[in-house]
């Protein structure tokens, strides 16, 4: 997935409880589903920039000797400014973009 071009809001947004439950009937599965997506997303990041940094490791490294690179520097920086995990995850279930499991049956959140 591509989390640069992610339409979630950087800072913290207020939401409405009872909107954010009403695809699903339950808060506490709404969380949830929420909370594993951004786990989801989290994981993916991760991953996408160790494998980015991995360039830029030096098999010796001393810890004596730091160097400044500037290509590794803006890439974290680039990490740094994506919205939370959190926030992507909770705009992708309000834009009805998740899809749950409920039971035996998969629900598309529309």
């Amino acid at each position: 997935m591509d989390y640069k071009n992610s339409k979630a809001p950087r800072n913290t947004v207020t939401r409405d409880i009872n909107l954010l439950m009403e695809p699903v009937g339950n808060i506490y599965e709404t969380v949830a589903i929420i909370a594993k997506r951004a786990n989801q997303i989290s994981m993916g990041i991760k991953r996408e920039l160790d494998s980015k940094l991995q360039d830029f490791s030096i098999p010796q490294d001393n810890l004596e000797e730091t160097f400044e690179n500037r290509e590794q520097i803006e890439i974290s920086r680039q990490y740094e400014r994506l919205p939370k995990p959190t926030l992507m995850a909770t705009q992708e279930f309000i834009d009805g973009e998740l899809v749950y499991r409920s039971g035996n049956r998969d629900e598309a959140l529309r």
